[in-house]
């Protein structure tokens, strides 16, 4: 870390990955529990539907092989409209369409093309954050960043009337937030969403990303299949300046698909679409043709509460075994498939982030430091006193014996720095 007279600004993310790979984790070393993992375990689930394991070309003609549109194939882009009108929008009149559906090659592409169309405006955004808005901010200077911190003895809550407030001073024009919320699990439901999109109204463009809206996880068991989104709030589908990203990765669970979705008004869904030509060039033509049976209305329900099930029984583990170890979860996760572990009451020097994380590497098991969350565009500020910097995220992604695993891994961890006094690996 830099001298306390200087400014730091933050890791690196290769930083990161060059030290798993100098440490010896390999994808396919099953002596490794991947705890960072941005993304869900991709096989079967109890009572869930069966897996695609194959595709048939054959089904589709020599047109599957041609390039697809940028905007995506129209019959996909009509599956995800009715997908929303059917969860969200259910006897509104404004509904969507396929032209309210632009299919993108993944959740990051679909936010590099809406900060491309977007004109010079404040950005509002919340700290912590998911990482990859840092990249998206840092490379289209049009989009100027302006951080509001949560707080965690508030629960990380969005406060709308502070919102209205940070609108008001700072006239911010654009408001982009991941909702469920990654690293923090937690979410804006009910009436808090109902009015955050309410204040698009007021000439404001909320940018919701969405990935993890099937990760709901509430305790009355008549609720499973719930999932969430700004869409049910949406008065008018072309009005309403609130635009949603979404795919495949998370919900679906199929990550390597790179398969997404800008939902929003037809005015701003055709600038996406062309934005696509110069940016991506396009989602896969197969894969858009095979993603087709994954939005049947019933398998869709079944995907929906097998996923709530197991993911739950995996988080109340986790959060179970940390206990047990005294790591207590202040703010457990109400939603995604992630812990936001604070470390401040321990001992140091692993009640930082970033020595927890290297001192987890040697027990081969991995977490995500908490300072990768103060997402800090072209390095503006100063992060030597960043809040997150006592802080892991921990997922509960992978499957139940790579997260016993990692658990074993924390232990023994806690095991060594009560008994000896360790800095970076020395006494």
């Amino acid at each position: 870390m830099a001298d306390s007279n200087a400014a730091w600004l933050g890791p690196s993310r290769s930083d990161w990955c060059d030290l798993l790979h100098a440490n010896g984790y390999s994808d396919d070393n099953p002596e490794w529990a991947n705890m960072g993992q941005g993304a869900p375990e991709t096989g079967d689930l109890p009572d869930g539907p069966p897996r695609i394991r194959n595709i048939d070309l054959s089904q589709w003609g020599d047109g599957v092989n041609e390039y697809a549109p940028t905007t995506g194939i129209r019959e996909l882009r009509q599956a995800v409209a009715d997908y929303y009108n059917q969860q969200y929008r259910q006897g509104m009149k404004s509904q969507y369409t396929y032209e309210n559906v632009c299919i993108t090659p993944g959740g990051r592409a679909g936010m590099a093309r809406v900060a491309a169309v977007i004109g010079e405006v404040y950005t509002g955004y919340q700290i912590p954050e998911y990482t990859t808005y840092s990249e998206v901010l840092s490379v289209f200077k049009n989009l100027v960043p302006v951080p509001s911190a949560l707080s965690a003895e508030d629960k990380y809550k969005l406060h709308i009337e502070t919102l209205k407030k940070e609108m008001q001073d700072m006239s911010l024009s654009v408001i982009v937030a991941s909702n469920p919320r990654n690293p923090t699990g937690q979410a804006i439901v009910g009436d808090d969403l109902e009015e955050l999109v309410q204040l698009s109204r007021d000439k404001v463009t909320l940018i919701m990303d969405e990935f993890y809206s099937w990760y709901q996880y509430p305790d009355d068991p008549k609720d499973l299949g719930t999932t969430l989104s700004a869409a049910r709030y949406v008065q008018d589908v072309e009005e309403d300046p609130v635009i949603i990203i979404n795919g495949l990765t998370k919900g679906w669970r199929l990550p390597g698909w790179r398969v997404a979705w800008v939902v929003g008004p037809k005015s701003v869904i055709s600038a996406v679409g062309q934005s696509g030509s110069f940016l991506d060039g396009g989602a896969s033509h197969v894969l858009q043709a095979a993603a087709l049976p994954l939005f049947e209305p019933v398998r869709l329900k079944q995907d929906i509460i097998s996923l709530q099930k197991t993911f739950r029984s995996k988080r109340d583990y986790a959060l179970m075994r940390l206990k047990r170890m005294g790591l207590e979860v202040k703010v457990p996760p109400r939603a995604t498939f992630y812990i936001w572990l604070d470390l401040s009451g321990l001992k140091e020097p692993i009640n930082n982030g970033l020595v927890f994380f290297e001192e987890l590497l040697k027990e081969k098991a991995i977490c995500v430091p908490g300072i990768f969350f103060d997402i800090n565009p072209s390095k503006r500020r100063d992060l030597f006193h960043s809040p997150c910097h006592h802080f892991v995220r921990l997922s509960f992604g992978p499957a139940q014996d790579h997260l016993e695993k990692g658990m074993d891994a924390i232990e023994r961890v806690l095991a060594k720095h009560k008994h000896s006094a360790y800095l970076m690996g020395k006494k």
